[in-house]
């Protein structure tokens, strides 16, 4: 009888990337509603940096499939060795964050081990013994619940900020060697070349901070306003898509349902009005504050701070504030 919450572990350069720290607080919520252990997997040539990281948390077995075929990320590569890790612990559930990486091979595993997918997913609970998974539609304006039926184990992706990293319970795991037979002439994947295909200047999942601009500052020449600010604060510059396309910033710094999706201590969005598509990218924030002249601009609806004013007047006063109290 199949048993457990596997998490599979994504990493780069020797750290754990933030989604699958999320994917593993979710995962503790849903052991702690059904009773199954908590599993994780880290696959590498060396597992060692990434299984001390976990070692420390609330996992009950951390799994290192360490392979020379598995020192560079190949969907066929993570495909076969997870194949033989999940036939041989069964587990109920398989966990990964939805990634460009997990959407690369999730689905290609799912089918190789006999069971179902459901990506996207923002939450996850057991509902009379059932696992119940929510996913947005029609562009986050509503949510739907959806269930598995299947005789295999169900394979779920969780969306960026689902759950909150920081809320991850410390423990102490222990890591058990797990060793894999991969031929090499069955992965069809070469890689030449690491490289990021747009140059980022930051990572704003991993941002405490972020100030987010949108079309009230009306124009590009007011960025260095909102910059200075930024820098008082020592917060990342966001921005809603429509900003993005005038190209006042790169198409990185973007939020929202075709952008990033971020979950920082503090949001401070500056003459954005909170069209859902924005929304969806920010509202697992944990402290919103938005500034606009609108009184019934959307954004309001979630902020916990709203000033209604006009932000050429509050964004200088601001500074001088935050300056002055450093």
């Amino acid at each position: 009888m199949s048993q457990g919450i596997l998490v599979i572990i994504e990493h780069g350069n020797s750290k754990i990337n933030r989604i699958s720290l999320e994917a593993l607080t979710g995962a503790q919520k849903l052991a702690a509603e059904t009773g199954q252990p908590v599993f994780a997997a880290v696959l590498a040539e060396d597992c060692s940096a990434m299984t001390k990281i976990l070692s420390s948390k609330k996992v009950d077995k951390i799994y290192a499939v360490a392979s020379p075929q598995l020192a560079d990320y190949t969907p066929d590569g993570y495909t076969i060795a997870l194949a033989q890790l999940i036939e041989k612990i069964d587990p109920t559930y398989v966990v990964v964050g939805h990634s460009y990486q997990a959407r690369d091979y999730a689905a290609k595993l799912a089918l190789r081990c006999g069971g179902a997918m459901m990506s996207d997913c923002i939450a996850m609970k057991s509902d009379g013994g059932a696992l119940v998974l929510t996913r947005q539609v029609f562009a986050g304006k509503f949510n739907a619940d959806y269930t598995f039926e299947s005789d295999g184990p169900c394979f779920i992706s969780l969306q960026a900020a689902a759950y909150n990293a920081d809320a991850l319970e410390s423990g102490s795991g222990a890591v058990e060697d797990f060793a894999v037979e991969i031929d090499t002439a069955d992965i069809r994947t070469t890689v030449l070349e690491s490289f990021e295909g747009t140059k980022k200047d930051v990572d704003l999942a991993a941002s405490d901070i972020i100030l987010a601009i949108g079309r009230g500052l009306k124009e590009e020449d007011n960025l260095e306003m909102a910059e200075e600010l930024a820098s008082a604060l020592g917060a990342d510059i966001g921005a809603s898509r429509p900003v993005c396309d005038d190209g006042w910033v790169g198409v990185d710094r973007q939020v929202g349902s075709s952008g990033q999706t971020v979950s920082p201590k503090l949001y401070l969005s500056l003459g954005i009005s909170g069209a859902i598509q924005h929304v969806v990218g920010m509202k697992g924030s944990k402290y919103i504050v938005a500034i606009n002249k609108d009184p019934h601009a959307p954004i309001f609806d979630i902020a916990d701070v709203a000033v209604v004013g006009d932000l050429f007047e509050i964004v200088p006063k601001l500074t001088e504030a935050v300056k002055a109290a450093k």
